[in-house]
C-alpha cells in the first residue's frame, strides 16, 4: 500500500492493458455492426469495410498501447539506472 501511496509503483500499466481490451473488443463489435448491420442490403463491400475496421482498430489499439507501455518501461529503466549509480 505504502508504494502505491509515494508513487513507487505505477498502477496506470494496469489500467493500459483493462483499456487495451476495452478498445479491442469495441473494434471487434464496431466492425461486426458494420458487417452485418441493418443497412440496405448486404453488400460485398461492406464486409470488407467491417473486416478493414476489426483489423484497423486492433491493431490501431495495439500500437497506442504498447506507446504508452514503452514510456512507463523507460521511466522503469531510468529508476533503476539512478538507483544503481548512488
Amino acid at each position: 500500500m505504502k508504494n502505491l501511496f509515494f508513487f513507487d509503483s505505477m498502477i496506470t500499466p494496469k489500467i493500459i492493458t483493462f483499456i487495451y481490451w476495452l478498445l479491442l473488443v469495441s473494434a471487434v463489435v464496431s466492425g461486426l455492426s458494420f458487417m452485418f448491420g441493418g443497412y440496405s442490403g448486404m453488400t460485398f463491400g461492406s464486409f470488407i469495410g467491417g473486416l478493414l475496421i476489426v483489423a484497423g482498430g486492433a491493431l490501431g489499439a495495439r500500437v497506442w498501447c504498447e506507446l504508452l507501455i514503452v514510456l512507463f518501461k523507460i521511466n522503469s529503466n531510468l529508476q533503476k539506472l539512478s538507483d544503481s549509480s548512488q
